[in-house]
């Protein structure tokens, strides 16, 4: 990997491509005058509709806008996770690299996902997704703090990819112009299948008896699917800025494979790595909001002292503090969860951070996290064959790790729940609670319900 600095950037590029020796990836940063990332998003459709994500952490510090494929990374067998951080080490040994900024989330960076369970039935309607997806974008555009940068990648083979440089700047300075886009025409919903809830229900309590007479197995998270199907092709455009504008407490993510689009607006990251610092998040316990502040901290306080969430959340700080502590030099773990508070739910919430080995990819303690008891169960092994015998559904990538790496090794990757896949005129909504002994099903189900009101309202099925 060569570092450029201090090169015009088309004479850099001239520089390599007339020394490459076989496919080389040529990025370059520089700094851009602030546009908002959805706007960048949106005025990439025309070019890149179908090679586009977004990424926004819920603290807003960075948020991450790509546009196009210079290259995709997948992988399909149970070493997913290894192949992965191969192919992307492979890339990243051959490029050339010219960023002169030490700004987080800025250069080449590798955005995409893993599915739940590779193991797991397929479902047709995640056919555009591998078990592991990823590409590198040919524009991102990284919001960092007040500041703004653009990252270009492109792959060279000989020199006539001088033209693709041309090309690229014209459709970069076109995208960056903020040009506005046309209204697209609304679709309207005209069903929605919530599926076989009593069905559901009995899977829930076929979860229980299992749990209640295995001493081994702890919990299992069940989830189920709800379908909404419109009139015409949903604009999941509006469907993300929605989620934007009504959850900015949330990880906001989208990634687009062709005609199809998976995003959603989760409350809880995976894990966020950067130089030694480690980040991840215990969530598991939740509760509705009030409708008045008084009943919001009444539930809140319940929240706090119920013995079976309080029992859910346990589960997942004793896992992730073991695995922590296997991977990194210091870990600290709060002795107490505190409530986290989001439009529609609040959650039990412990942050846990660690001091780890700068040179290690993220990717190795994604594979560790995933999943965790907050979305499989535990012990992990018989809560995922116990999944895989009762939901009926793929999961695809819901409750699955969605987000980003880069050069450095770092980056943050989000659980993907409060989430759904749009192919073309349907929306496939996913929701899931975790289940343990003291479960009741129609409980449970009460509780699914509440977790779809994100994207049921994003995509303009109500629930305001």
């Amino acid at each position: 990997m060569a570092i450029i600095k201090g090169h015009p950037l088309k004479g850099a590029f001239i520089d390599i491509i007339e020394q490459i020796n076989g496919s080389t990836l040529f990025s370059y940063v520089e700094k851009v005058d602030n546009i908002d990332p959805i706007r960048f998003y949106e005025n990439g459709k025309e070019w890149y509709k179908g090679e586009r994500f977004y990424f926004q952490d819920r603290d807003g510090e960075t948020t991450l806008s790509g546009l196009g494929s210079v290259r995709i990374i997948q992988s399909s067998n149970e070493k997913r996770f290894e192949e992965v951080e191969i192919e992307w080490d492979k890339l990243i040994k051959q490029a050339s690299i010219h960023n002169p900024y030490n700004v987080y989330g800025t250069g080449p960076v590798a955005f995409g996902g893993f599915s739940f369970d590779p193991a797991s039935k397929h479902g047709e309607e995640w056919s555009r997704f591998a078990p592991s997806f990823f590409y590198v974008p040919e524009l991102m555009l990284t919001a960092y703090g007040t500041d703004t940068y653009l990252t270009v990648n492109m792959v060279c083979e000989d020199a006539n990819s001088a033209l693709l440089f041309d090309r690229i700047e014209e459709r970069k300075a076109a995208i960056l112009s903020e040009v506005k886009q046309p209204a697209e025409k609304e679709a309207v919903l005209m069903e929605l299948r919530a599926g076989n809830t009593i069905a559901w229900k009995q899977s829930v309590q076929t979860a229980i008896a299992k749990i209640q007479s295995d001493e081994e197995l702890k919990k299992v998270v069940l989830a189920r699917k709800v379908t909404a199907a419109f009139d015409g092709t949903i604009s999941s455009d509006r469907v993300l800025r929605r989620l934007a504008e009504g959850q900015p407490d949330s990880f906001i993510f989208s990634i687009e494979a062709m005609d199809s689009c998976f995003l959603g607006a989760s409350p809880e990251r995976l894990v966020k790595k950067r130089g030694q610092t480690l980040l991840t998040t215990c969530l598991a316990g939740s509760t509705a909001r009030g409708a008045t502040e008084e009943e919001d901290e009444y539930l809140a306080d319940v929240l706090l002292h119920d013995e079976k969430n309080r029992l859910e959340h346990d589960y997942v700080v004793q896992m992730i503090r073991q695995e922590m502590q296997s991977m990194c030099e210091k870990v600290i773990v709060p002795q107490t969860p505190v409530v986290m508070k989001v439009r529609d739910i609040q959650h039990l919430y412990t942050p846990v951070t660690g001091r780890t080995n700068e040179h290690l990819s993220i990717l190795r303690f994604v594979e560790r996290f995933h999943p965790t008891p907050a979305l499989g169960g535990l012990p992990a092994g018989k809560a995922m064959q116990a999944i895989r015998d009762l939901e009926t559904m793929d999961r695809g990538f819901y409750a699955a790790p969605v987000g980003w790496m880069d050069y450095r090794k770092n980056g943050e990757f989000a659980v993907a729940i409060r989430s759904g896949l749009i192919v073309q005129n349907e929306a496939f909504l996913y929701a899931g609670c975790g289940v343990v002994p003291d479960s009741t099903p129609e409980k449970e189900l009460e509780e699914t319900n509440m977790k779809l009101r994100p994207m049921l309202r994003a995509i303009g099925g109500g629930n305001e």
